[in-house]
Protein backbone atom coordinates (compact mmCIF):
# COMPACT_ATOMS: atom_id res chain seq x y z
CA UNK A 1 0.00 0.00 0.00
CA UNK A 2 1.73 3.27 -0.93
CA UNK A 3 0.61 6.59 0.18
CA UNK A 4 1.97 9.80 -1.83
CA UNK A 5 1.80 13.37 0.24
CA UNK A 6 2.19 16.55 -1.24
CA UNK A 7 2.28 19.66 0.01
CA UNK A 8 3.29 21.98 3.33
CA UNK A 9 6.44 23.40 2.95
CA UNK A 10 7.06 27.00 5.07
CA UNK A 11 4.19 29.42 6.13
CA UNK A 12 4.42 32.48 8.30
CA UNK A 13 2.36 32.41 11.41
CA UNK A 14 -1.00 33.27 10.90
CA UNK A 15 -0.85 31.91 7.43
CA UNK A 16 -2.12 28.67 5.56
CA UNK A 17 -1.07 26.07 4.22
CA UNK A 18 -2.51 22.86 2.37
CA UNK A 19 -1.53 19.25 2.54
CA UNK A 20 -2.81 16.38 0.17
CA UNK A 21 -2.43 12.73 0.53
CA UNK A 22 -3.61 9.43 -2.07
CA UNK A 23 -3.19 5.77 -1.73
CA UNK A 24 -4.15 3.38 -4.98
CA UNK A 25 -5.74 1.18 -2.84
CA UNK A 26 -9.40 0.57 -3.64
CA UNK A 27 -11.57 2.86 -1.66
CA UNK A 28 -14.09 0.37 -0.21
CA UNK A 29 -10.99 -1.33 1.72
CA UNK A 30 -10.37 2.24 3.41
CA UNK A 31 -11.91 2.61 6.45
CA UNK A 32 -10.17 5.94 7.24
CA UNK A 33 -7.49 8.47 6.60
CA UNK A 34 -5.55 11.08 7.96
CA UNK A 35 -2.92 12.93 9.69
CA UNK A 36 -0.72 13.17 12.41
CA UNK A 37 2.51 15.37 13.14
CA UNK A 38 5.51 14.72 14.95
CA UNK A 39 8.53 16.73 16.42
CA UNK A 40 11.45 15.75 17.60
CA UNK A 41 11.86 14.38 20.97
CA UNK A 42 7.77 14.31 20.88
CA UNK A 43 5.42 11.30 20.53
CA UNK A 44 3.29 11.25 17.04
CA UNK A 45 0.08 13.38 17.48
CA UNK A 46 -3.42 13.50 15.72
CA UNK A 47 -4.30 16.16 14.16
CA UNK A 48 -7.08 14.73 11.89
CA UNK A 49 -9.05 11.88 10.93
CA UNK A 50 -11.86 11.19 8.59
CA UNK A 51 -13.73 8.00 8.12
CA UNK A 52 -15.54 6.71 5.33
CA UNK A 53 -18.85 7.27 7.36
CA UNK A 54 -17.93 11.04 7.43
CA UNK A 55 -16.71 10.83 10.75
CA UNK A 56 -13.93 13.19 11.30
CA UNK A 57 -11.90 13.86 14.66
CA UNK A 58 -9.72 16.83 15.29
CA UNK A 59 -6.76 16.92 17.86
CA UNK A 60 -7.24 19.78 20.42
CA UNK A 61 -4.59 21.77 19.14
CA UNK A 62 -6.22 22.22 15.69
CA UNK A 63 -9.91 22.78 15.99
CA UNK A 64 -11.27 26.05 14.46
CA UNK A 65 -7.75 25.97 12.79
CA UNK A 66 -7.32 22.87 10.23
CA UNK A 67 -10.14 21.51 8.17
CA UNK A 68 -9.64 17.59 7.11
CA UNK A 69 -11.37 16.35 3.63
CA UNK A 70 -11.63 13.35 1.77
CA UNK A 71 -12.65 12.34 -1.82
CA UNK A 72 -12.85 9.03 -2.82
CA UNK A 73 -8.78 7.81 -2.10
CA UNK A 74 -7.37 11.20 -1.25
CA UNK A 75 -7.35 13.21 1.81
CA UNK A 76 -7.01 16.48 2.14
CA UNK A 77 -5.79 19.09 5.32
CA UNK A 78 -6.39 22.46 4.75
CA UNK A 79 -4.00 24.44 7.39
CA UNK A 80 -5.06 28.10 8.33
CA UNK A 81 -3.95 30.40 11.15
CA UNK A 82 -0.79 28.49 11.43
CA UNK A 83 1.30 29.14 14.81
CA UNK A 84 4.53 28.21 15.09
CA UNK A 85 3.80 25.24 17.44
CA UNK A 86 2.23 23.98 13.88
CA UNK A 87 5.87 23.28 12.91
CA UNK A 88 6.34 19.50 12.47
CA UNK A 89 6.58 16.59 9.81
CA UNK A 90 3.27 15.67 8.88
CA UNK A 91 2.50 11.90 8.14
CA UNK A 92 -0.54 10.72 6.24
CA UNK A 93 -1.72 7.49 7.44
CA UNK A 94 -4.51 5.00 5.99
CA UNK A 95 -6.62 2.64 7.70
CA UNK A 96 -7.39 -0.39 5.62
CA UNK A 97 -9.78 -3.12 6.58
CA UNK A 98 -10.18 -6.65 4.96
CA UNK A 99 -13.67 -7.19 4.13
CA UNK A 100 -13.68 -10.62 4.74
CA UNK A 101 -12.25 -10.71 8.18
CA UNK A 102 -13.06 -6.63 9.43
CA UNK A 103 -9.12 -6.67 10.73
CA UNK A 104 -7.72 -3.31 9.86
CA UNK A 105 -4.39 -2.10 9.02
CA UNK A 106 -2.33 1.07 9.41
CA UNK A 107 -0.28 2.33 6.42
CA UNK A 108 1.96 5.18 6.87
CA UNK A 109 2.99 7.83 4.21
CA UNK A 110 6.62 9.57 4.46
CA UNK A 111 6.19 12.50 6.11
CA UNK A 112 5.85 15.96 4.68
CA UNK A 113 8.11 19.29 6.69
CA UNK A 114 5.67 22.10 7.66
CA UNK A 115 7.50 24.92 8.55
CA UNK A 116 5.74 28.27 10.29
CA UNK A 117 8.00 31.34 11.08
CA UNK A 118 6.79 34.06 13.61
Amino acid sequence: VQLQASGGGEARSGGSLSLSCSTSENIINIWSMGWYRQTPGKQRELVATVTSARDINYGDSVKGRFAISRDKNTVYLQMNSLKPEDAAVYYCKAELVVPKTKKTYDYWGQGTQVTVSS
